[in-house]
């Protein structure tokens, strides 16, 4: 008797799946959760909304996975030093603001409490990475980079709205170039609060 390894039917498509992905996240982006259709994304990704619903049994199943896969992550580096680490945070700041999905980003910063399913998430994901970014900082003072009584707050609130507000409002920029730039004038200016 042979044993049947694959389910029933076609694989699914990688190329179609990222196709539906960045859909999604351009929608979200344009159109926001009002204008967020099945319909919408299936035509922007050129697939038949059936294929949509073969993947995803709705709409909040569909962008929940969109944005866990394609939003950048502000994650937890250790490089060694407190301004590699807080470079690294800046260059993915930069990048989740200014990259593809820049519009989808932004929406989910505002619109996320109020779209079921999402709202769950987005608060789990806001609380990893703000707990992240605090440990960057709080290691920099453990290793005596920085001052014992370093505002914490006050550094990454400095360091994430320079960056964000960078990324909004200017034109193309390199991102790893501008994050040092920033980290260093942050650490580096001689009337900062941090010294």
């Amino acid at each position: 008797m042979a044993i049947r390894t694959t389910a029933p039917g076609r694989p699914r498509d990688p190329e179609v799946d990222r196709r539906i992905a960045r859909a999604a996240l351009d929608t979200f982006g344009e159109l926001g959760w009002a204008g967020f259709a099945m319909e919408v994304v299936a035509r922007r990704a050129g697939v038949g909304k059936a294929s949509l619903y073969l993947r995803w049994s709705s709409k909040e199943a569909l962008l929940t996975d969109a944005l866990t896969t394609g939003l950048v992550r502000m994650n937890d580096v250790d490089t060694g030093t407190v301004r590699g680490d807080l470079v690294e945070l800046a260059t993915q700041m930069l990048d989740l603001y200014a990259g593809p999905s820049r519009g989808a980003a932004m929406r989910l910063a505002l619109e996320a409490g109020s779209i079921p399913g999402i709202a769950e998430n987005y608060a789990a994901m806001r609380t990893s990475q703000i707990q992240a970014a605090r440990a960057i900082v709080r290691r920099g003072i453990t290793r005596g980079e920085l001052p014992a009584g370093t505002p914490v707050t006050l550094l990454l609130d400095t360091l994430i709205g320079g960056a964000m507000m960078h990324a909004l409002s200017s034109p193309a920029f390199d991102t790893a170039t501008y994050a040092g730039q920033l980290v260093d004038f942050l650490l580096g200016s001689p009337s900062h609060p941090f010294e």
